[in-house]
């Protein structure tokens, strides 16, 4: 089995399952995608079926093989990344016991409240900060309270990686990654924090969580003859231990030691990071001990809105932009990277918040609000759309302070996802930060990151240091430029001053509107 050529990465998201196959070098063979429903039984409620789940991959892996040609002997290893505090009661056998309950999830919010009164050491995790209600934790606390009965007739309360391992394998297991990343785990403080579930009487969640906490990449059992038969791969192929999808996707952009940061962008901006120590605060969360890399500490912050803004800004007030496009044959956003790109450093006096959708990192802020200051009727499209990439890149870079404050030396940043196509973008990210900015040539970071774990688990690679050196390959490097990153510190400094300036009003406004006052 270990001389099979393939690595297979299945990737559980929220829309979907995708499975890759790809060699030992990171090539991909091939990806096959099949989505699954979301039900919202109630107003803040998201819940999946498992079962569905599992029909779901089985079509998948089955469509892999099919497409790409490749026996099911010859697939080495074989592991998981899935979302993150999503949760699954299960009996011993791993069965399902009710529909999972989804990371979006937001029911456990007075259990994530309590949680946080506690002021437990353990809430370091979130800067003993605002515990968010779509942590694992208050969920199954949630759980225990609203459904005793289901709680009770329990054998497990896991997460969905560690359901889909049991699946695979017949074993019950957890990843550090999962456990320290939704439920406090603490490995350099002795484990699970005893005293915090007892604080909130959930103590017994620490007899329902799998005992074997593993790290990720360790080989947990093999692929049972039930399973193989079902997905249509062969009995006995090696399982190795999965985590959180956005942790194992810097995986697989070679995000394997301190200083080394992965930007993931979207509709959101998520960055995941490598320390040599253990760092907390309230601008990020984290630091997780031996996460991904054991010896290193992983530490995490976000952007809510970021492609959703530029998004936004094409959809609603760029509408020349858009016609010329079509007129073009192009897509808009070449059309508004052009005239950007013709906007001096600065978009002449335009300083963006790009708090649309409130702020993640570094002041959790869900009252906050999008500002475009300096407006003047010199600005045209091409200002406004480059000024709002710029204050995302500040935003961005005032996370990467906040780090900083702490002795993180950041070294090289690795980005991913939909704004890695706009080079003008890129740019911007590196010339504000003064950091050098890679690209991958696998974008699918995920199923990659998977895939290496396997490759971990299989004995191909002795470690996932080695396994990234061999399967994660750079495309391009994006260099700042010095002169550009000198005259954007006016401005970063501009955009780090207005919201403390504007904190108050955007408060009042927001409370103003919600409470029914702006109607």
């Amino acid at each position: 089995m270990a001389e099979a050529p393939y690595l297979m990465g299945i990737d559980f998201g929220t829309g979907g399952v995708r499975v890759g196959l790809f060699d030992r070098e990171g090539s991909p063979a091939v990806f096959r995608a099949v989505e699954f429903t979301t039900h919202h039984p109630e107003p803040g409620r998201a819940e999946q079926d498992p079962a569905e789940w599992w029909s779901c991959l089985a079509r998948a892996t089955r469509g892999a093989l099919e497409e790409s040609g490749v026996p099911a002997t010859e697939i080495a290893g074989i592991s998981v990344d899935a979302t993150a505090s999503t949760v699954v009661a299960t009996d011993a056998d791993g069965r399902h016991l009710r529909p999972a309950i989804m990371w979006m999830d937001v029911r456990a919010a007075d259990q994530a409240r309590r949680i946080q009164e506690t002021g437990d050491p353990a809430l370091k995790y979130n800067g003993f900060g605002a515990v968010s209600a779509e942590l694992g934790l208050p969920k199954a606390l949630w759980l225990k309270e609203n459904e005793p009965e289901t709680w009770n007739g329990a054998a497990r309360v896991v997460d969905c990686a560690d359901w889909a391992i049991q699946r695979l394998t017949g074993e019950a297991a957890t990843s550090i990654n999962t456990v320290s990343g939704k439920y406090y785990y603490d490995r350099d403080e002795g484990g699970f924090p005893a005293s915090l579930y007892q604080a909130v009487g959930v103590e017994d969640l620490l007899d329902k969580i799998p005992r074997r906490v593993l790290d990720l990449g360790v080989a947990v059992g093999e692929l049972g003859k039930e399973a193989a038969d079902e997905l249509g791969l062969e009995a006995g192929t090696p399982v190795a231990e999965g985590g959180i999808d956005a942790h194992v996707g810097a995986l697989g952009l070679g995000v394997v030691s301190p200083g080394m940061l992965a930007l993931i962008t979207g509709s959101s901006h998520v960055i995941i990071g490598q320390a040599a120590a253990a760092i907390h605060d309230p601008g990020f969360w984290g630091a997780y001990t031996d996460a991904i890399i054991p010896g290193q500490y992983t530490v995490e912050a976000g952007q809510v809105s970021t492609g959703s803004v530029v998004a936004w800004f094409k959809n609603n007030l760029a509408g020349g932009a858009v016609a010329e496009a079509a007129r073009g044959g192009v897509d808009p956003y070449v059309v508004l990277n052009e005239l950007a790109a013709e906007v001096p450093v600065g978009s002449e006096g335009l300083v963006v918040l790009d708090y649309f959708q409130g702020n993640r990192s570094p002041y959790t802020d869900p009252h906050a609000r999008g500002l475009i200051s300096g407006l003047s009727l010199r600005h045209g499209p091409g200002h406004l759309f480059r000024a709002i990439l710029e204050g995302i890149c500040f935003g961005t870079e005032l996370i990467f302070a906040t780090l900083r404050r702490h002795d993180f030396e950041l070294r090289s940043i690795v980005a991913a996802g939909g704004a890695t196509r706009s080079e003008l973008w890129m740019q911007l990210h590196a010339d504000v930060s003064n950091v050098p900015i890679s690209i991958t040539r696998e974008p699918e970071g995920p199923a990659l990151g998977a895939a290496m774990l396997a490759a971990v688990g299989a004995g191909i690679y002795p470690d996932l240091a080695t396994a990234a050196a061999e399967m994660v390959h750079v495309e391009r490097t994006i260099d700042p430029d010095q002169d550009r990153h000198e005259q954007y510190a006016f401005f970063m400094d501009r955009y780090t001053e207005l919201y403390p300036q504007v904190k108050d009003v955007m408060h009042q406004v927001t409370r103003h509107v919600a409470g029914g006052g702006g109607q």
